[in-house]
């Protein structure tokens, strides 16, 4: 609460221990920091406040460049090899924000089973390109503990001075992502840690379908799969489950050249089309266009998810054959994040 001190201006006002007399007109001087003076008629001065000056609140907002999820932003990018003691990879803007209220938002990758990070530089490079700073894992348990371990590590990165990062990181809302295996550890992520608000699954879902039921409430979740992928059953098991009731979405990438064919519980044959591996590469933009909207306060973009004419559930695939076909539930209370 402010400090207010008034004084009341009667007739004239001396400032300076100044004498005064009938004769002699005074007014009132200022004499500021620099040296320099300000003054004024004490006729023209009614009061005199003293506000105590507790300064304005600063607004830290996300970094982030330019506006096309569908392309690698204007920003050069370095990658880190074997970062946190393993074979981890870590992908960022090669000039780091000298702003101090404007901050790199997070995103956590997780690869698939068998798969090195290395082999998902396109998104890396492309969240990266558009200022994210991304911390893929060397590989995906799928229980969450390795995307926990990587946020710890960049909080110490964060607040060590010595270090490139320090305090140029959003911590406090963090995106984890994956393909397949890494999806399951990001699911287990947004379970279990609080500064991981939404989760985004490349082909991925739970093998027992009931892990996005047990999400927090104030968090969200996307599934992408591709049409004729085998991880098509787990996928949709996973979104339908009764028990969900955090706002999600559940997007097919439906067409495209795959060759891939999906079964059904029982084994038949379903559609054939986007495979196993089309989320993190043909269908990218989705994962970006998501962690800007969650991650990086862009509201705008839920136009882009939410709504009949969303273009993640009924639009063409931006440079590939195919189409987003998508569902979404639990969005009425759902308030946009903005910083």
């Amino acid at each position: 609460m402010n400090k207010l001190i008034s004084f009341a201006v009667i007739g004239s006002l001396s400032i300076g221990a100044m004498a005064q007399d009938s004769e002699t007109s005074y007014k009132m001087r200022v004499l500021l920091n620099d040296g320099s003076s300000e003054f004024y008629k004490t006729s023209d001065v009614k009061q005199v406040d003293f506000v105590e000056d507790e300064g304005q609140e600063q607004k830290i907002t996300a970094f982030l460049a330019g506006t096309d999820e569908t392309k690698d932003g204007p920003l050069r990018t370095v990658t880190d090899q074997n970062v946190a003691g393993g074979g981890n990879l870590l992908t960022y803007p090669k000039t780091l924000s000298t702003d101090p209220l404007k901050k790199h938002p997070v995103v956590i990758w997780g690869p698939g089973g068998g798969t090195e990070p290395g082999a998902y530089m396109g998104m890396l490079n492309r969240l990266a390109s558009q200022g994210f700073v991304v911390f893929a894992l060397q590989e995906s348990p799928g229980g969450g503990d390795r995307m926990i371990a990587a946020i710890n590590w960049l909080e110490q990165q964060n607040n060590d001075p010595n270090s490139k990062f320090y305090n140029k990181l959003l911590l406090d809302r963090v995106g984890a992502s994956g393909h397949s295996m890494g999806g399951l550890e990001s699911e287990q992520a947004v379970i279990k840690d609080k500064r991981v608000v939404t989760a985004f699954l490349n082909n991925s879902g739970d093998r027992a379908h009931e892990a996005m039921s047990k999400v927090p409430q104030e968090k969200t979740f996307c599934i992408v799969y591709g049409q004729g992928g085998m991880e098509r059953p787990n996928a949709y098991a996973d979104y339908n489950n009764p028990g969900v009731k955090v706002p999600a979405c559940l997007i097919k990438m439906s067409g495209g050249q795959g060759n891939e064919c999906a079964s059904d519980y029982n084994g038949a044959p379903m559609e054939c089309g986007w495979g196993h591996g089309s989320g993190s590469w043909s269908g990218m933009a989705c994962t970006v266009a998501w962690m800007r909207w969650h991650i990086g306060g862009e509201s705008f973009r839920r136009a882009d998810f939410i709504g009949p004419n969303a273009k993640y559930m009924n639009g063409p695939i931006v440079g590939e054959m195919g189409y987003w076909r998508g569902v979404n539930k639990n969005w009425d209370n759902f308030v946009d994040f903005e910083f």
